[in-house]
């Protein structure tokens, strides 16, 4: 039966050691349920690159990014770029898990911003809009396509017309 235990963490926790090498450990902060969707979407990525699929490699780096083991370190106090290449990561990851629904801009904000997760949101909002004018992704609230700057109340993110 094989071991299912932790693999060995490094003293200061940020990064694992398997075989003797180290890899950066996954951001602690992320919520279950969201680390477990990017967990998935990882999963499924990879499998996708061994089945030669075109846009595997990509999903890899955006599930890597979007649990903090690419990219800015996530213990590290980050950059307004950092946040915002890891909130697109984690925007396409979360999009490609759910198939077809669509992704609360606050979900972003608690993947990478722990228990300040509130003060992103204004930055995730912006992000969608910009975003949705390159149409990758659709801002809607009630089913209708909206501005997420504009928007009172709450919206929601999914796939646009040229989601990769």
């Amino acid at each position: 039966m094989p071991d299912r235990s932790e693999p060995e963490r490094t003293p200061d926790g940020h990064h694992v050691v398997i075989d003797g090498r180290r890899w950066r450990a996954t951001d602690p902060e992320i919520p279950d349920n969201l680390r477990q969707e990017l967990v998935d979407e990882l999963m499924s990525a990879r499998r996708a690159v061994r089945a030669g699929e075109p846009d595997a490699r990509t999903r890899v780096g955006d599930a890597k990014v979007a649990l903090g083991e690419r990219g800015h370190p996530w213990w590290e106090e980050p950059t307004d770029e950092a946040v915002a290449e890891r909130a697109r990561a984690t925007i396409h990851a979360l999009l490609r898990k759910r198939r077809g629904t669509t992704i609360c801009p606050s979900d972003v904000a608690r993947v990478i911003g722990g228990d300040d997760w509130r003060d992103l949101m204004p930055a995730m909002r912006d992000l969608a809009d910009e975003l949705a004018e390159a149409g990758t992704v659709v801002v809607t609230q009630r089913g209708e396509p909206v501005t997420a700057a504009t928007a009172r109340g709450p919206v929601r993110i999914g796939r646009g017309e040229r989601f990769a």
